[in-house]
């Protein structure tokens, strides 16, 4: 199965850098970790002098609006860094190497916004590539999300190519 990773749209990004999903203004600092965080915008991790900003985003809402579905009590809002100006966005559609992780949950959502079900994975290896193909295999599934366990944080979508 061939699919496409996707990070938060650049016309969503420009929304959530003036108001998030949560009706507060972004939270912006200057990176000053050497690991850095997550950012959503790029898929990769934020570097040492990096203008961020933490923000709320509820994925399934603006997948909601532009479907014309209601994700209804699946809609969650959380947590996401993204860089505090327009980016260039990732260098591929492949798996984010920097933003694997060790623990993921990978959440299947049907195309009227009902989650189908979801996977809980451990470990570095290239299972949540092979998890996200396996998940889209279900012609149920129009699109997967996968998630940091540990903060419940959205990381990025997969879909299918094409």
């Amino acid at each position: 199965m061939t699919f496409r990773v996707s990070p938060i749209e650049s016309s969503v990004l420009d929304e959530l850098r003036k108001l998030d999903d949560a009706g507060r203004e972004p939270s912006i600092r200057i990176e000053d970790d050497e690991y850095g965080e997550p950012l959503r915008c790029c898929l990769r991790r934020s570097r040492p002098g990096e203008r961020i900003a933490l923000v709320a985003y509820a994925p399934l809402r603006r997948w909601a609006r532009d479907t014309g579905v209601d994700p209804g009590a699946y809609e969650e809002v959380g947590p996401v860094f993204i860089h505090a100006e327009t980016c260039a966005g990732p260098d591929s559609q492949a798996w984010p190497e920097e933003l694997r992780g060790t623990r993921r949950v990978l959440r299947s959502y049907a195309s009227d916004g009902r989650i189908l079900g979801g996977c809980l994975l451990d470990g570095k290896t290239n299972l949540s590539e092979q998890t996200a193909g396996d998940l889209l295999l279900d012609p149920e599934v129009a699109l997967v999300h996968v998630r940091a366990v540990e903060f419940g944080c959205f990381l990025f979508e997969v879909r299918r190519r094409g």
